[in-house]
């Protein structure tokens, strides 16, 4: 799960070597649209994410991807699965965002499948989706994905996508 290749891209584990892209990304307001919890503020604020997400690696074996295209330093994008509770179930929670210029390309569906492969042997995988968010709904039903229904998840209602 470290490395998967896609028709397109290569998707490797997050590094600390890619903080900087996971800030570009995650602090662009193009990208935050639809987030409850807003950009971070800083460099140090998207430190603790990543963090977050290496030690998943570290703990669990399982997390986010940096996508590349092929032989190219830049990432497009940050996504995968990563452990959850939801409803004290333990499940395996799909996340993608991608730089706004690449937007369209289909990237996000590529990673999401990637990332519904390699997790369909590990759990149950499932993608929440807040209100009006329809650009993060349509990946998740091109990847395979179905709405089952609408929970409170972070104090807002979101709808629960299973694959």
């Amino acid at each position: 799960m470290e490395l998967v290749r896609t028709e397109r891209m290569v998707l490797a584990r997050v590094r600390l070597e890619d903080l900087e892209a996971v800030h570009e990304i995650h602090a662009d307001p193009r990208t935050n649209v639809y987030s409850s919890a807003g950009p971070p503020v800083d460099l140090e604020a998207s430190r603790v994410m990543l963090d977050l997400w290496l030690a998943d690696w570290a703990e669990r074996g399982i997390g986010y991807w940096a996508a590349r295209l092929p032989e190219r330093a830049r990432v497009l994008g940050i996504g995968g699965l990563r452990h959850a509770t939801l409803e004290g179930e333990d499940v395996l929670h799909l996340y993608y965002r991608f730089r706004p210029t690449v937007w369209g390309n289909g990237y996000a569906v590529e990673l999401a499948r990637a990332a519904l492969r390699v997790g369909r042997n590990l759990g149950t995988v499932v993608a929440l989706i807040g209100g009006g968010n329809e650009p993060s709904r349509r990946v998740a039903e091109k990847a395979g994905l179905h709405r089952e229904r609408t929970i409170r998840y972070g104090g807002v209602p979101s709808d629960l996508y299973v694959a």
